[in-house]
């Protein structure tokens, strides 16, 4: 790991910080790999059951790092990078096997937009913007935005979002529906860590399942969504969490999940 990502451990989860706050947190090559590996290395601990994902200083993250873009010696195509860093961070975050929170501060610009709309839950500051910068550059969104951005805003509020790239401030965001909660910046970390220590304590692999589920319903008919149903809730009613979620209601008491299916 290097300092580029910071990566704190608390109890039953982890908050993971881009740290490049000189460059409002926009990822280079080895960031963005840090940043692969921070999450992996959250995924292998069996005590980590939720993950904040956030940034350093003033910014949530700026996306790529544009420096260096006109050497000549680099290579033409954005395919490479793309294949090799976002789409594994886009792809990790949609297949954690804990809940993801995105706490962000500042800006979150073009694929750092992408990331933060990556996370199961995403809380900003009132200051936070969200900018999908991308045609600003003549490119298209990437690190999963195509995707995101028309299954949590629709359509029409997408090409708006892609095609005129304007910030769109994070209390707009709230009303349409795209980000889970919006608080005063001071206590935006508060908050975060909260909600963390909480979904800590559930049932984490019911939690993973809600999120596949949820995705699928965007694109799925209804009889492929109900049959998706039937064959997730059934692997949840055999699991050791739904036996004490049971348990404990009928017994009156607060539930202890391992967040584990068996």
């Amino acid at each position: 790991m290097t300092d580029t990502i910071l990566v704190d451990l608390h109890d039953g989860y982890r908050v993971i910080t881009i740290n490049r706050p000189e460059k409002m947190n926009a990822l280079n090559r080895e960031a963005g790999m840090a940043l692969i590996e921070a999450l992996k290395d959250a995924e292998g601990d069996e005590t980590c059951r939720a993950v904040i994902l956030t940034g350093a200083g003033k910014g949530f993250c700026a996306g790529a790092d544009l420096s260096g873009r006109n050497d000549p010696n680099r290579p033409k195509s954005a395919g490479s990078s793309i294949e090799e860093m976002w789409n594994p961070i886009a792809r990790k975050l949609h297949n954690l096997r804990m809940p993801t929170i995105a706490a962000v501060n500042g800006f979150a610009a073009g694929a750092g937009s992408s990331i933060a709309l990556g996370c199961d839950i995403v809380v900003a500051g009132k200051s936070a913007k969200f900018l999908q910068a991308f045609a600003k550059i003549g490119l298209i969104p990437d690190a999963g935005g195509t995707y995101l951005l028309p299954n949590l805003a629709g359509g029409a509020r997408a090409r708006g979002l892609a095609m005129l790239a304007e910030p769109l401030p994070a209390e707009t965001a709230l009303s349409w529906g795209m980000i889970w909660a919006v608080h005063e910046d001071a206590e935006l970390m508060t908050e975060a860590h909260k909600l963390a220590a909480r979904l800590a304590t559930m049932p984490t692999a019911a939690l993973t399942m809600i999120r596949k589920v949820l995705a699928s319903g965007a694109t799925n008919s209804m009889s492929d969504q109900l049959e998706m149903e039937r064959e997730y809730q059934s692997m949840a009613s055999q699991s050791a969490d739904h036996k004490e979620g049971v348990a404990a209601f009928l017994e009156k008491r607060a539930p202890k999940f391992t967040g584990k299916l068996n």
